[in-house]
């Protein structure tokens, strides 16, 4: 009997380890894709318009609409697997990029329509991410499973930008527009076949979203780390597309673009691993602390002269900073989420909330930057929204510095017990 119990316990382990391996495959699959292509359709879309409106206008559906789909794809999930949620996911992002390639030229007339299938892609795609992440790993693999997934993103951002950068600059027209855009797809359907090896695991229940809203009322913690998406989503809002036209309306090239990229993913490889051998559980909130000033300060080295040194002076410091925040951030929020109450039966709805928070501040950043177009000479407004916007990841701090997280190892078992428990269904 404690032989078979022991056969057991291996054989969980090994498929919790593959299907973590697994996960890790889907993601880095996701992100090549993405850094392929979609750094250079906000590119896309302006040479077609040259209007900031547009670009804006396509950003702020995919926000509303990723949103949107978040809190249906949470719905929905307790009724399917969240596998199939993924793919529900990925099969949007391959119905956007083939409305690219169907629309051609008429993709800035498009724009919402565009953002709006983006939208919902993210929002399936993450929504499982998010918590298959939150279940296959525990808090001694956390760190590691975030680091390794920051690195392998890492090099998709350093490899894809660069080669699309360069395709471009050596084809005629928008032939290599088409071109990486047929590859970004083919990348999403291999994320589709590589889902079919994570082994299925249900799921019930009712989604209970108010309930988990109304917890900030109790958990301070949870309050805490709402908070602190929030201000993440404000930075993310803007700097999500005006930095990529920037440096495309300066230098008129995207390869430079690439190039930019090149640097930023290099050093953020090279980060993530000094931020998973050095940054432990105790030092979490200086490193957030320190991440987000580098970021805040970063952009005063571009604001008021833009040039390729500068450019690539930022990318280096942004490179390093982004790993040092995002590692320790992203595990203090799957800390607080594991304390939550009921986080058992709740785990998805703990998930949609956080990206609810997530995408105000992001919708709040696109439509301050709508009105202020509208309302202020653009060299006068851009600028200071930039610097009022950028401070979004410094004051993550200010708001998880009060954040506790008790004892790892009654965390550790709390968490094994949930697992174990969606395992039962």
């Amino acid at each position: 009997m404690q032989l078979h119990q022991q056969y057991r316990r291996y054989k969980q382990q090994k498929d919790e380890y593959r299907d973590l391996w697994i996960l890790l495959l889907i993601g880095v699959l996701y992100a090549a894709g993405i850094f392929l292509s979609n750094t250079f359709v906000n590119v896309y879309l302006w040479k077609q318009s040259g209007d900031f409106f547009v670009i804006a206008n396509y950003h702020l559906a995919s926000y509303v609409f990723q949103a949107l789909s978040f809190i249906y794809a949470g719905k929905l999930s307790k009724k399917i697997d969240r596998i199939i949620i993924l793919r529900i996911g990925i099969l949007f992002l391959c119905f956007f990029f083939l409305f690219v390639l169907w629309i051609g030229e008429l993709a800035a007339y498009y724009n919402f329509i565009l953002g709006c299938l983006l939208g919902i892609g993210y929002g399936f795609f993450w929504l499982a991410y998010y918590v298959l992440t939150f279940e296959i790993t525990e808090p001694d693999t956390r760190d590691w499973f975030n680091s390794i997934s920051g690195t392998l993103t890492s090099f998709a951002g350093m490899v894809g930008p660069l080669l699309a950068g360069w395709m471009i600059s050596k084809m005629a027209g928008d032939v290599g527009y088409t071109v990486i855009f047929i590859i970004s797809l083919t990348l999403f359907i291999a994320a589709i076949i590589a889902s079919f090896f994570i082994i299925r695991k249900g799921s019930r229940g009712s989604f209970a979203l108010a309930a988990v809203i109304n917890e900030r009322k109790r958990n301070k913690n949870w309050r805490r780390i709402l908070h602190a998406h929030f201000f993440q989503g404000l930075r993310e809002g803007i700097y999500g597309f005006y930095i990529t036209i920037w440096i495309f309306l300066v230098t008129n090239s995207e390869l430079v673009l690439g190039v930019f990229n090149l640097f930023l993913s290099g050093l953020s490889i090279i980060f993530y691993f000094v931020a998973l051998k050095w940054i432990k559980p105790a030092l979490r909130k200086k490193a957030i602390l320190f991440g987000g000033i580098l970021l805040f300060a970063s952009i005063f080295i571009i604001i008021f002269e833009m040039s390729l040194l500068w450019l690539i002076v930022y990318a280096i410091i942004i490179g390093i900073a982004f790993p040092i925040l995002t590692v320790p951030y992203q595990s203090l929020t799957y800390d607080v989420i594991g304390r939550a109450r009921m986080v058992s039966e709740r785990r998805v709805e703990y998930i949609v909330v956080r990206e609810i928070y997530l995408n105000l501040g992001r919708i709040a950043s696109i439509a301050v930057f709508i009105f202020g177009m509208l309302l202020f000479p653009h060299d006068t407004i851009i600028p200071a929204l930039l610097i009022v916007f950028g401070a979004g990841h410094a004051i993550i701090y200010f708001c998880i510095r009060n954040i506790f997280i008790g004892p790892a190892k009654k965390q550790k078992i709390a968490l094994k017990e949930d697992f174990t428990d969606e395992k039962s269904r």
